[in-house]
């Protein structure tokens, strides 16, 4: 006959309004049907199933879970879960809280709709859950370190899942997202002599599709935003260094070429950066460096 086995421990470090705070971690073998809730927490909630099945439920869905998948209950959700009546779960859970909580949660992919990731029966997620555990049981000094970093691994994890599930988003959110992280790659590489080509390996997905939906949403191709992109940067600095040279203003914005820089500014802006310059500082242009 099946027994129950439980055991958990808290954190010997005390929370005291940190950003980030594992307060305990713990594991069970559940008895048949062993059920939890309606009830709410203060805090989050990671469980990851290690073995058997059971569900999973929120105040506006329900799950079937099994092997290798995980489960995170939010702060002041209504949630129940329960243990299967012939295959009952074994889990491990590791509860954490701060102000920063949130960010890390929603860096890793998880939203009130979906709140369920499945790693796979393979998964290491289980054996750093573990670690959690006997750290504090022990008491070491590093209990608090220890267990975010493990913290930060889990739920490292659990984006690489998430973000599986949903490589190739196909509802207007999930496109949007992925037009949002063009936008962000553009915006922070645009210095650089990247190419759209790097960027769409960078991001994981085919040229054909970016392109596509790229334009669909903001009306440009993705070679044009970024283009224009770095003329809007090198108009800043035109305004705001007089010390450089149209040079080193292309070379800032990404575009090695002096001369194609002056093109497609004139493009743009129907005249070109020395003339754009005088106009709005009324300064000479800075003699070209050889």
């Amino acid at each position: 006959m099946m027994q129950e086995t439980y055991s958990a421990a808290a954190n010997p470090d005390l929370f005291e309004a940190e950003d980030l705070h594992v307060l305990f971690a713990g594991e069970s073998q559940t008895l048949p049907d062993h059920r939890l809730g309606p009830k709410v927490y203060d805090y989050f909630l990671l469980h990851f199933v290690e073995q058997g099945k059971g569900s999973f439920r929120t105040e506006s869905a329900s799950y079937e879970l099994s092997e290798g998948d995980g489960f995170l209950i939010l702060p002041d959700q209504l949630v129940s879960y329960a243990s299967d009546v012939a295959d009952p779960w074994r889990y491990r859970w590791i509860a954490f809280t701060g102000a920063k909580a949130a960010e890390l949660v929603k860096r890793a992919g998880f939203t009130p709709e979906q709140p369920v990731f499945r790693h796979g029966g393979k998964s290491p997620i289980h054996a750093m859950l573990s670690s959690v555990l006997q750290t504090f049981q022990a008491k070491k000094n590093s209990s608090h370190l220890l267990s975010l970093g493990l913290l930060h691994q889990i739920m490292a994890e659990a984006q690489e899942t998430l973000g599986m599930a949903s490589a190739l988003p196909s509802g207007e959110s999930g496109v949007q997202r992925i037009v949002k992280q063009m936008i962000h790659y553009m915006a922070s590489q645009y210095a650089h002599p990247v190419s759209i080509e790097q960027m769409c390996a960078s991001l994981g997905y085919n040229r054909a599709y970016l392109s596509r939906i790229f334009k669909k949403e903001t009306g440009f191709t993705p070679v044009t935003y970024l283009l224009k992109l770095r003329i809007d940067k090198s108009r800043q600095l035109l305004r705001e260094r007089p010390e450089l040279s149209i040079e080193q203003i292309a070379a800032s914005v990404g575009l090695t070429d002096p001369l194609y820089f002056s093109r497609q500014f004139r493009r743009f802006h129907h005249e070109s950066p020395s003339e754009y310059r005088r106009a709005v500082t009324g300064a000479d242009p800075k003699p070209r460096q050889g």
